[in-house]
């Protein structure tokens, strides 16, 4: 009972407009970023027919540091841990708005994975808090629609140079989105504590994840996952 107040609570303090005005950017869906990414156009066409008929109970969606599990810091976590099982849906520089564009665009019915794992909104700077708790709560929604029946697993918004205090503002807003069955919060951001100018796990450029920070990321799924895959 107390999880579903918290998140009726957060629902009406998320933004409503009158029917007149225009729709928040971080819930509208845009192509604008993925039609810039040429390259990554071609290399995710690849990668959709390297995976069609391959099934997996995961699927990762959210933005380069998603993305970059697959060829960069995390390259080696990804195959150890999740290759066999998942499906990485993440592009750089992706805003809540271009994660429910690709989500609506994509033919991505081969998979029918038992969860989803969902971090997004970093690179909405430039947003308010409420707009960009706003969009994440809409891609849960579109995540759910994309496959129905899966199980939420949203991750915490990392610390970072550019907005660690938005970002932690945001997550507040996030926790209670979770109801413990159909939608599991992890405060992954706690585990990335300062360390001198930067934070545990993140690379040089303070936003961008390590080895070992992919590493924390795979142990704190590992203590949530078997319980949100046996329910």
């Amino acid at each position: 009972m107390k999880r579903w107040i918290a998140a009726a609570l957060l629902a009406a303090a998320l933004p409503t407009l009158p029917a007149w005005a225009e729709p928040l950017a971080t819930t509208t869906a845009s192509d604008s970023n993925y039609l810039q990414r040429v390259p990554y156009q071609t290399y995710f066409a690849d990668y959709l027919a390297l995976r069609q008929g391959r099934q997996a109970d995961l699927v990762f969606i959210g933005d380069s540091i998603t993305e970059q599990w697959r060829w960069g810091a995390g390259n080696a976590v990804w195959r150890a841990r999740f290759e066999h099982r998942a499906f990485d849906f993440g592009l750089g520089a992706d805003r809540t708005q271009h994660v429910l564009w690709r989500l609506q665009q994509f033919d991505l019915s081969f998979l029918k994975p038992k969860a989803a794992v969902i971090m997004i909104g970093t690179n909405n700077v430039s947003d308010q808090p409420e707009d960009i708790a706003g969009g994440v709560q809409a891609v849960i929604a579109a995540t759910q629609k994309k496959f129905p029946g899966v199980k939420v697993v949203l991750m915490s918004i990392l610390p970072n140079e550019r907005a660690t205090a938005k970002m932690a503002a945001v997550n507040r807003l996030l926790a209670p989105l979770a109801d413990g069955k159909r939608v599991v919060y992890v405060d992954l951001a706690s585990r990335f504590t300062p360390e001198g100018d930067n934070w545990k796990g993140l690379s040089r450029d303070r936003l961008h994840l390590t080895e070992q920070g992919y590493t924390m990321w795979a142990d704190a799924l590992d203590a949530v996952l078997p319980t949100v895959l046996a329910n």
